[in-house]
This record gives structure tokens, sequence and C-alpha cells, in this order.
């Protein structure tokens, strides 16, 4: 999920060889027979909630539980400012940015980048990017907020690191020491942080809790599920295959009923390389994008097991989804193989009719795939759910543009990843058992005939219909348009959603829609230019890359962006990246937030009674033109934002 403004990002490259279909080949398809063509200020065809598709039947009203409109709030302008914009009657003030002391002892952030591994390893991590909060006894001013630190800013130019050692931590000859290395492995991971409204009514952490805790690529790790203890997983340092060693590149998340904290592996192939000349890598290493040479950080240089030529297995032991159990801080992490491997964007949890966890996840590579778990036991409310996500059922979508003219719908189908279930997996040799599929998801979804995606990124559940949506934040390698593409080079991305046939999480067929193509209508002003967006993309709302993605409890859809922030080209009048909030039914999009410069927004979560926000700013000053959230010469650093109402009303209201 990093930013493409600084480099060029290793999901924007694509690694999928196969011949299978690439989503836009599908919307092609509808735009061919249905006229997906958007005409002044008018989209003509596949949108289709309200538009006579398949998917109206379960539009809710446009108004919560109070009668009043679902967005109350009033949209504001972007900005290209180094500070935080929010909606009029809004509050949001900064918590836990990089460097906070959290564990007992760690010393305050010094401000200059100085602090040492040992340190790091007691100061809330870098890179701030999921989040969940867990209340305490259902409390709404005390309780656990648990957030991922996906990563430590590093220009590839020059492969330097950007800010984790300060100002001048650019100078490449200081960069890669041991003691440099093994601080930015601690400044990776997962913070679980006690935080509690004081007197004034701010948040501030619990000083000395015992539930503070520090997860890093250095922590114990549990593998779980059918391919634990396999070959595939088993290294010199573990020949059991069954006890890994860290968790890194912690992206988007995910949360149980049950109260634990899902963290997804995303882009695990940045941290391993080798010193070798001769490229040393097989297929699955190629598919996986592992680099032929030297790594972007560079880790193996100073750890062996990141050096693919000597631990050809380590990097199978990464790209998984981890649960973690933030009321416990003495229990070890699972990494869930039954899940698939793959570069995990989120993890969107919803139940089937009949009780089984269902596992909504997206692998964030351009022309990758959609995928689905279906628990084979049920959820137990009050009881031990701790294996629930070790034993079921994984699937790969395949989206198909249906058959009726006119409906402005598709459909489509969950493919079985399962060895002996799917013929085509049970004839191929180069799947032993049914533990390869699961290491090589993505080689199991080429051969079954899944459907390549614009990366896809996070996906959300509507608490009320069960429709799933889904952020395809761009694919800006595509160059050339063709019968098949009609936007060459998509680089403001779109927002699909699908329904389950009979509304049950865990059906094998769906339909499907477009509910925004993110666009530029004051740059794009030709009536058939699709780069101007969709009907709800407007000079007001106008965005690209859509990214992080949550409902609220009232069905608020809220978007966030990581893309290009440059305000020129294609993307003059879009300004820094920035939170929206749409309504599903009326598909109305409203600009609610804009970050700081150079920055991504991301995360979300809600106190139970959703009067509180938390949302995370990532990445300011990736090239070097932010002082935020400190302001003066500070060096930035990626922090959490509070969001309330004036009020104390209810977030977008």
């Amino acid at each position: 999920m990093n930013s493409p403004a600084a480099h060029i990002d290793s999901e924007d490259i694509s690694t999928n060889l196969s011949a299978n279909p690439e989503f836009q080949t599908v919307v092609d398809r509808a735009v061919s027979r249905r006229g997906f063509l958007r005409s002044g200020t008018g989209l003509t065809a596949a949108m289709f909630l309200g538009l006579g598709g398949g998917l109206a039947g379960c539009a809710t009203s446009a108004s919560h539980s109070s009668g009043k409109p679902l967005m109350g709030f009033k949209a504001i302008p972007i900005s290209t400012s180094d500070s935080l914009q929010i909606a009029p009657g809004y509050t949001a003030s900064v918590l836990a940015p990089w460097g906070t002391a959290l564990i007992d002892g760690a010393p305050n952030f010094k401000g200059d980048g100085s602090e040492d591994a040992a340190v790091q390893a007691l100061q809330v991590g870098d890179n701030h990017d999921g989040i969940h909060f867990f209340a305490l006894d259902g409390k709404n001013h005390e309780g656990l907020l648990v957030m991922n630190h996906e990563y430590c800013t590093v220009d590839e130019k020059t492969g330097a690191y950007v800010w984790l050692f300060g100002s001048k931590g650019g100078d490449v000859r200081k960069t890669w020491s041991k003691d440099n290395v093994h601080k930015s492995m601690n400044a990776h991971g997962v913070s679980v942080i006690h935080i509690q409204k004081n007197a004034k009514g701010q948040w501030d952490l619990v000083k000395g809790s015992a539930y503070h805790r520090r997860i890093t690529a250095f922590s114990a790790m549990e593998m779980t599920g059918p391919a634990a203890g396999d070959a595939l997983l088993q290294t010199k340092g573990d020949p059991s295959g069954r006890r890994a060693q860290g968790t890194f590149n912690n992206c988007g998340n995910g949360f149980t009923p049950w109260g634990t904290y899902l963290t997804c592996e995303e882009n695990f192939n940045n941290y391993f390389g080798t010193s070798g000349a001769e490229d040393r890598r097989n297929a699955a290493q190629k598919r996986y994008g592992l680099s032929a040479k030297g790594s972007t950080f560079q880790w193996e240089k100073h750890e062996a097991r990141f050096d693919y030529a000597k631990e050809p297995n380590e990097s199978n032991r990464f790209g998984w989804i981890v649960e973690i159990d933030p009321f416990n801080p003495g229990s070890i992490a699972q990494k869930r193989t039954a899940l698939g491997r793959f570069k995990h964007e989120n993890a969107a949890f919803a139940l089937s009719k009949d009780g089984r966890a269902v596992v909504y996840m997206g692998d964030d590579q351009v022309n990758d795939y959609i995928y689905k778990f279906v628990s084979d036991g049920k959820y137990t409310k009050g009881g031990d759910n701790s294996q629930l996500l070790d034993k079921g059922k994984l699937y790969v979508a395949r989206f198909d543009a249906g058959k009726a003219v006119g409906d402005f719908a598709g459909t489509g189908q969950w493919l079985l990843l399962d060895k002996q279930a799917n013929p085509k997996l049970q004839a191929d040799s180069s799947f032993g058992n049914q533990a390869a599929v699961l290491v090589h998801a993505r080689m199991a979804g080429d051969v079954v005939g899944a459907t390549k995606m614009d990366r896809p990124e996070w996906v959300s559940v509507h608490p009320k219909t069960g429709e799933v949506y889904v952020t395809l934040t761009n694919n800006t390698s595509r160059t050339v348009a063709d019968e098949a593409n009609p936007r060459a080079k998509n680089v403001y991305g779109q927002i699909v959603r699908w329904r389950e046939a009979g509304g049950d999480a865990a059906a094998t067929t769906f339909e499907w829609d477009i509910f925004v193509l993110a666009g530029n209508p004051t740059v794009h002003t030709a009536p058939k230019d699709l780069r101007a967006g969709s009907a709800n993309i407007t000079a007001d709302n106008t965005f690209n890359s859509p990214d992080g993605l949550a409902f609220d409890a009232d069905g608020r859809l809220w978007i966030q962006t990581d893309g290009k922030y440059s305000n020129q080209g294609d993307y003059a009048g879009q300004g820094n990246n920035q939170m929206l909030c749409a309504d599903p039914v009326t598909k109305e999009i409203r600009r609610f937030f804009v970050g700081p410069k150079e920055a991504e927004v991301t995360g979300i979560t809600f106190t139970p009674d959703h009067k509180t926000m938390f949302i995370n700013i990532q990445h300011p000053g990736e090239e070097g033109d932010s002082h935020w959230p400190g302001g003066g010469n500070s060096i930035p650093r990626s922090a959490t934002v509070v969001i309330t109402k004036d009020d104390g009303g209810v977030i977008g209201t």
C-alpha cells in the first residue's frame, strides 16, 4: 500500500504471466454491449443500484436510524497544505506518532531519529497503517488501539532511508549498518497501545499498562493450519516449519468477533534478496516478486535468513494473515496458513447464514486476484474460536460479464483452491499437496482461471446488506488503450462491489457492479472520456487511487486515498491524499478530510458509540517536503489522528 509518489512500487509491476482474463476485459464487454460512456455529467450504464440492476433489491434507505440524511457534514475543498483539514464542526488531534515511548523504560522520542535498535523496540513503530480499537469492557472512553507499522520509507533512487535516522538519514553510507538494519526491523510490525480519555476529554496512553506491546520482525510466531510443518516452510533456523520469526510490511487489517486482531503481510518480497550476480530465483519466487539481486531494504546484508540463496524457504513464511490476541500480552501470534499466501492488503470479516467465518482478502498487485476463506467450523459466541481460521475452504474470484443484455450487472464465481476437489489443481503436478496450493496461492489462482484485477486493496462488508466493496487503486502499467482496455493507463482506480447469491457470505456465485469510477472531470472534459470518472465524480469531490475502505455501523462508506498528490496534469485539482464519505444508495460522495503533504490517509476504526474515529497518516514527507505533525523544521512522523464531532455526536452526521 506504499505510495507511488516517491518511487515505482513493486505492486505496480505485474508478476502474473498467466493468460487469465483481466477485469478490464470483463468491463469492456459491458462497455461494448451496454454503452458504458460518460455523457456530460451522467454515466449512462454500468451503474447498477437504482438503475434496474441485479443489486438494486438490496439497497437500503439513504437515512440512518434517526431518519436524518446519512451524511450530515459539509464537504470541504482540496488542500495542498502541510496540515490536517477536516469538515466544519469536527476536530482532528494527533496521537501516538512514530517514536512515542510505549514499553516501560522507553525514552521519549529525541526528535532527530538518533535512537538505536534497542530503543526503537520499546517505542511506537513507523508508518502507521491498519488500525482497530478494542473497547475494554465495552467502554467508549478506554480500550486497546492496535495498529500496523507497514515499512520504513526508502528512497529507491539512492537506496537510503528517508527519515528513520533523521534528516541526515539519506546518507546511504550510514544506512546499512547492522544496528540500523535492526532498527528498521524493530520499526516494522504491530503496536498494542492502551489508551483512555483524560479529565479534559482527550485521549492519552495509559502509562505502565501491561497491555502495551510491540510485535516486530524479530517476534516469535506460530505457523498454523494445513501448511504448518510442510517442507515448503522448513528452514535451517526452523526445521519444524512451525516457528516463524517476525512479521513485517503489515498493511491493512481485520478483526474478529471473538476479539482478535488480523494483521496482513503485504509487500514481503521487498525484504528478500541476494548478493550474487546470478538470478537464482525459482518460478514461485519470481511470481511473488522477489528481487533477482539485492532487496529494497537490504536486510539480507546482516540477517542471513533474508538471503533467498541461503534460505530459499524463508520467504514462504511471509505473506500470511497473522492473528493476534491483544488482551493477552504473553500470547504468540498465529500465522493462519488456511487463508493463503499472497500480498495481503486487509481482511474483511463476515459470517455466513449458518454461522461460519468468512474472510475477504485482496492481493495488492496489478493483475492479481481477490480471495475468500470460508471456515469449516461455526463461530461460537463466548466460546473457543481460537482455531476457527485453521480449517476451511479458500476461493479465488472470477468476474464475468453476465448474459442478460441491458441489465447493468455482471456475475461471478468463487473458484475453489483445493488440491483434491478442484480437477485443474488435482491434475497439476506442480502442486504436490494442499500446503503447496496455499503457499503458492497466486499460482493456484493462475491455474483455475481467476480474473486479473487492478491492484485489489481494502475490502469492506456493508453491515446491513452484506454487500462487499473493494478498492482497485490503479493500474498505471497499462499504457495502450485497446478494445479490451478502454482506460489506457488506469491512473485513477475504481471501487467494485458484489452481492453474494442469496445474501449468504458463503455462496459460490455473486453479482457485481462498479460503484465509482474515479477520475478527474476538470482535466478530462470530453463527453465520452472515461478518465473523467463516473457520474458521481465531480469537480468538488475528484480523487485518485482509492485505497483504505470501511463501513461504519450506519452504512456510511469511508474512502481513503493513497495516490498522486502533485496537483498537476492528470491530478490537477485533487490536492493531497484525502478521506471521503459515500452513500451506498444515492452514490453521493463528499470530501471529509485531507491529510498533510506527501502522506497517505489510511486505517480506520471507531469507538463502539461511533463518536470517536481513529485514522492514520502514513509516510508524511516521503519526498522530503513535510514537517507534520511537529511543524517548524522537525522531521515528519507517521501518527494516528483522533477525530471527534464538536457537539459530541456520531462521526459523519
